[in-house]
């Protein structure tokens, strides 16, 4: 069976480079490019994150471009009080040295949605949503490439971990989020409820250090928490979920994206009753096998 292409839009950020290795070690995923957009950190770290993610990985050949630096219409917000001033946390890689492709992300994004055929690429969306939903504004006709948008994103029951009502990639900007949830793609939605379940315990972390490999070790590093509470393991369960979909349970509900009230701004208001008479425009993901997700990463990971 032909590996299924796949484009990651992403903020690199701790989690987002272990998603990205993950689908680097996975042969039934084939990277076309990886998008950089601000988020967690400024959009000049996270593109240069993204190359040397790709170079740790022996992946030199894998594309990485430059989206947006900004949000739509809000004013930008990082989250490096928990990345790091890098976004790598206490991971410290070299300097780059595959060079950043000069073409806008999302004028990449277009051209190879454009040329594919129907309904074969996978889009991941790690970060805010940003590039996506430019891409779907400057180009709705893309849509017909696009096998399922995959994103981290958003929370029902869970609420916020950036205020106390919204979901970080999502409240960065919600302009974008509700552009995206409006237009009509097939989406599955990785909330917090879900993440949250997923953590990076003690015994976890040391059966990845455990491969005794330099990413193994970087991985380890990424992982291993800086206070406490294990950290969840947020973006690499939308690449678990393309490989072992039998590990996650999901449903199909509508998704409605809060822009107007500055209490509430980014909440994702999931529609689980059906009180709203809106359609459903999301398989929110609710449910996962968290020890399956982890031996997953590990097994995968040892083939870097």
């Amino acid at each position: 069976m032909a590996a299924r292409r796949i484009i990651i839009d992403t903020d690199p950020g701790i989690d987002d480079a272990v998603a990205i290795l993950l689908a680097l070690a996975s042969p039934e995923l084939a990277v076309e490019g990886i998008v950089a957009v601000a988020g967690n950190v400024p959009l000049a770290v996270t593109e240069a994150n993204a190359r040397v993610i790709c170079e740790l990985a022996g992946r030199r050949d894998i594309p990485v471009y430059s989206g947006c630096s900004r949000p739509i219409t809000r004013s930008p917000i990082t989250a490096e009080h928990f990345h790091g001033a890098s976004g790598l946390g206490r991971l410290v890689l070299p300097t780059p040295t595959i060079a950043p492709r000069a073409e806008h992300g999302v004028d990449f994004t277009i051209d190879t949605l454009r040329r594919a055929p129907p309904k074969s690429i996978v889009w991941c969306a790690l970060g805010p949503l940003t590039n996506v939903a430019l891409a779907l504004v400057k180009a709705p006709d893309i849509v017909a490439g696009v096998r399922e948008l995959v994103l981290m994103g958003g929370a029902s029951r869970a609420l916020g971990n950036t205020t106390p009502a919204a979901e970080f990639n999502i409240h960065a900007d919600p302009h974008a989020a509700r552009i995206v949830f409006e237009s009509g793609l097939p989406i599955t939605m990785v909330p917090l409820d879900l993440t949250h379940q997923v953590r990076s315990t003690a015994p976890r972390i040391a059966s990845i250090r455990a491969l005794g490999t330099p990413v193994g070790d970087a991985v380890a590093d990424l992982l291993t928490p800086t206070k406490a509470d294990p950290d969840a393991l947020h973006d690499p369960c939308v690449i678990a979920y393309l490989l072992a979909p039998a590990l996650f349970v999901g449903g199909r509900v509508n998704v409605a994206v809060e822009c107007e009230s500055a209490l509430t701004l980014g909440m994702t208001v999931v529609d689980w009753r059906g009180v709203s008479g809106r359609p459903a425009n999301a398989n929110v993901l609710h449910g996962v096998d968290a020890n399956g997700v982890y031996a997953l990463l590990t097994e995968r990971l040892r083939r870097l």
